[in-house]
């Protein structure tokens, strides 16, 4: 059979694609429209001239498709009004109005355009659209339309911020950009912005189901909670009693619902047609090391198909949605709305640079909606040096997994450098200082923290940790050290025995525990309001990470709310502590970077991509060299526990079910039984029967590799032995404020004294201050308050509490204020030189008044 040319092997997909999107293609010479719902008709007819395809749905004419060659797809564009010439032609033997619907494919790449808008404008789409969705379009106006027409937001209840979002994302929708950036600081209430704008698309656009993707389900979990909190300021009924909310959990997809929550990962599973593993939602993908080298591509879904959600709002878009992700986002024809933080520049090019919303953290902070931070420094010898342990030394050494400890004699030197630590070196002693010298300084960070018996009270604090068995040794000495039990101190990660959402639950709700440790599950989009340190104990390099993580202590709380967990606290919570135990806040950060392929990809990683679809050859032999590796390893129980996991196969047969799938001579082998089976068949379709059968082939050696399995294989390679250092000591080597928060401090009095003294001429408050002593008796309380209300309304950064805590950092006061108002009075007697040491004013009063009632008989005492 001679070769086709291009242009016929477009259209020999195209006709693939409109049968899997549900649609009868047929010859002019076979016309039947009562074949299907919907049929296309190659070549039909037109008065100026023949049609690629016309589209026909309850024999209705609909819409057009022109058909190019493949080579020719960069050039769609340009024949699009060749096709709107095809829409508005009257089609032999009908009286046909024009056809709304118009296509322009190549067969990989399709365009598409609806008449019907008021400004129509071709866009990119993954397929076709089914016949039964054009029945509904052509029911009511178009969705873009309609954007046209959103009534005035009400703004009661939302914030100045969140107005803005929703008012210039609503404005992008009536331009049809396709693509919108929500930039929004963590605590301003990004989820909510969403809800609110989503809701509104369901009950004033007419849209028919939304999608909200997230990348891990405790953030999935945390936003389903949202929805059904949500009651729209317009409505006395909550979100969830007007429309449905429909969490995935699985590979089934209800029809019936508006809003869909979901992770890629499990939404990519959907489009691959295979299942998905609860454990691979845990993490988000953003973490894992591998990348294939091509990228697997998505298929169409029946049960999904390109047109099922007219939105598609991405949380955290920073990260997880690129390379093997984007495919997702591509699939979907609808509107793409993210939801970010930390954007970088990779965020800004995918979103088309339509950043419809900026509320930075500074911003937020002016506006209390978030509060700033201070750092703290840890240093300690080992943690920056490492050390060195002699040969003929014993040491324990532990598996990671069970703990299970022995003692052995060293037979060669050992030395470790600061990134071996808690891997393949524990050392108690450096993670002993850390947390002793944390102990020792807090009172230095929350001075006020005192209970009536004298007794320091732990501010809510959260510890980053490295792994879980370095979570599960910091636990150990936080409890030793503070002097605590088990409820104190607990770990929240995935692999706790205890239920981590109760965990959290209590950390967030009650007085215990007062600290928790974790690794990554609440690194990102986890609310603890009440959280005011975040001890670092591991280092971050990514810039995006290290902002969402420093995002946890930045929500703000009522007064009344923080004392309920933290009874000693005497003010709102105005800002928290990033404990610096590693120099996570000195060293080189990155921006996100697209995922690329690794040579020392974690095993984990690699079993975990090939659990949510990836199968190309790099990533199934680099996970073979693994396991074979691994193997060597194995106790003989493990070997047979291995498996039974694996379905009866030993760790070389799952090794090399991996390399035959892409060995050359499996192919070849494969090509010889087709030829046998399939003689008279043409190249192409010989071509297809051996990637169908390679393709199986590649199947069956991933299908074993589920979370059980993952886990097991996992928690067998942490059986390898760590040295525990118990030998050498560790010492501190710098304790107290970043130096960049002394320069802050300092910053901060002097833009308080320079704005004191520009005013003083002007506010009466401050005139009576600089005048003479006498003056001030006529100083009153409404004036005080009126002081402060100009200063934090002027300059909201140098908020008397705000200049008090400078002082503290300094060491230049003692003490905490009792009220903004003391502290504001103590404040303008120092910078104005009436009192040579900053002293809380109650404290004044209450000493002049102490005085005067020992000493009333020797006449009155003036309160100055």
């Amino acid at each position: 059979m001679p070769n086709q040319n291009p242009e016929q092997i477009a259209r020999d997909n195209i006709d693939v694609q409109l049968r899997a999107c549900g649609w009868v293609v047929q010859k002019k010479s076979e016309i039947n429209l009562a074949a299907n719902d919907g049929v296309a008709i190659r070549e039909y007819q037109t008065d100026v001239g023949p049609a690629d395809y016309v589209l026909f749905v309850d024999k209705k004419p609909v819409g057009v498709i022109e058909a190019k060659e493949q080579d020719k797809g960069f050039q769609l564009t340009q024949v699009e009004e060749q096709s709107l010439d095809y829409a508005q032609a009257k089609l032999k033997y009908l009286n046909n109005d024009p056809l709304p619907f118009v296509y322009e494919s190549t067969g990989e790449l399709t365009r598409f355009t609806d008449h019907r808008d008021v400004k129509p404008r071709s866009r990119p789409v993954f397929s076709f659209h089914r016949p039964e969705t054009f029945r509904e379009w052509l029911k009511s106006d178009t969705l873009r339309n309609q954007l046209q027409h959103l009534p005035e937001l009400p703004e009661d209840g939302l914030r100045d911020c969140q107005i803005i979002a929703i008012n210039e994302l609503e404005r992008s929708f009536k331009d049809t950009r396709p693509k919108a950036l929500i930039q929004m600081a963590t605590g301003s209430g990004k989820t909510f912005t969403a809800i609110t704008f989503i809701y509104r698309l369901l009950k004033y656009a007419n849209a028919k189901r939304v999608l909200f993707l997230v990348d891990t389900r405790n953030l999935g979990e945390q936003a389903e909670q949202e929805f059904k909190a949500f009651q729209p300021n317009d409505d006395n009924r909550l979100f969830t009693e007007l429309y449905g909310v429909q969490r995935l959990t699985s590979s089934y997809v209800p029809t019936d619902n508006q809003v869909y929550i979901s992770t890629i990962q499990r939404l990519y599973s959907v489009l691959k047609g295979t299942e998905l593993d609860d454990s691979s939602e845990e993490v988000n993908p953003n973490e894992f090391r591998w990348q294939p080298k091509t990228p697997q591509p998505v298929e169409y879904s029946e049960k999904l198909p390109l047109e099922f959600f007219d939105f598609v709002v991405i949380d955290e878009c920073h990260r997880s949605i690129y390379n093997l992700w984007k495919q997702v986002l591509e699939y979907f024809d609808a509107f793409e709305i993210g939801l970010t933080a930390t954007p970088d520049n990779r965020t800004f090019g995918y979103f088309n640079q339509n950043v419809v919303s900026e509320y930075t953290h500074q911003q937020a902070v002016i506006d209390k909606v978030n509060v700033p931070f201070h750092n703290y420094l840890i240093e300690t010898e080992v943690t920056q040096q490492g050390a060195s342990i002699r040969m003929g030394e014993f040491v324990d050494t532990r598996e990671k997994l069970s703990r299970k400890k022995r003692w052995e004699q060293l037979e060669d030197e050992v030395n470790y450098a600061p990134t071996q630590l808690d891997r393949d070196v524990v050392n108690p002693n450096q993670i002993r200082t850390i947390i002793r010298t944390f102990k020792e300084h807090l009172p230095n960070m929350f001075p006020d923290r005192y209970d009536t018996d004298g007794n320091f009270e732990i501010p809510k604090t959260l510890i980053f940790a490295k792994t879980d068995s370095h979570a599960d040794d910091i636990i150990q000495i936080v409890r030793e050290e503070f002097g605590e039990g088990n409820r104190f101190c607990k770990k929240v990660t995935y692999k706790t025995e205890e239920d981590p959402k109760s965990i959290l639950a209590s950390f967030r709700n009650e007085y215990f525990p007062r600290v928790a440790v974790t690794v990554d599950m609440i690194a990102t989009g986890t609310d603890v309001k009440p959280l005011e340190v975040l001890l670092f104990m591991r280092d971050v390099r990514s810039r995006n990470y290290f902002e969402q993580m420093k995002g946890r202590g930045t929500r703000t709380i009522p007064l009344d709310d923080l004392k309920k967990v933290t009874p000693t606290a005497k003010f709102k919570k105005d800002h928290f502590v990033i404990v610096d135990a590693v120099g996570v806040t000195r060293s080189c950060k990155t921006d996100s970077q697209p995922l690329e392929r690794k040579p020392n990809v974690a095993l984990k990683d690699l079993m975990q991509a090939v659990a949510v679809g990836v199968r190309d050859a790099d990533t199934f032999s680099t996970l073979a060299g693994r396991l074979i590796k691994l193997e060597n390893h194995l106790t003989d129980k493990q070997r047979e526990i291995f498996k039974q996991k694996s379905g009866g196969m030993a760790v070389n047969q799952v090794a090399g079910a991996l390399l035959r799938a892409y060995d050359p001579d499996t192919v070849e082998t494969i090509r010889e039984q087709i030829l046998v089976e399939m003689p008279d068949s043409t190249p192409d379709e010989i071509e297809k029967r051996i990637e169908q059968k390679q393709s199986a082939i590649i199947e069956q050696a991933a299908e074993v590799f589920t979370g059980e399995f993952n886990e097991f294989v996992e928690n067998v390679r942490k059986s390898i032995y760590q040295i525990i250092d118990d030998i050498n000591p560790d010492r501190v080597l710098n304790v107290g404020w970043n130096e960049d928060e002394t320069l802050r401090a300092n910053a901060l009095i002097s833009d308080f004294t320079a704005w004191i003294d520009e005013h003083r001429d002007e506010i009466i408050a401050l005139q009576i201050f600089y005048g003479q002593p006498y003056r001030r008796r006529e100083l009153t309380y409404a004036m005080i308050r009126d002081l402060n209300e100009i200063l934090k309304t002027e300059r909201p950064t140098i908020a008397p509490l705000s200049v008090w805590q400078a002082y503290q950092q300094l060491g230049e006061t003692d003490g905490a204020a009792k009220t903004e108002l003391t502290a504001l009075v103590a404040l303008i007697r120092k910078v104005s030189g009436i009192d040579e040491n900053l002293t809380d004013y109650s404290k004044t009063i209450d000493r002049n008044f102490q005085n005067w009632v020992f000493g009333k008989q020797a006449g009155p005492v003036k309160f100055n």
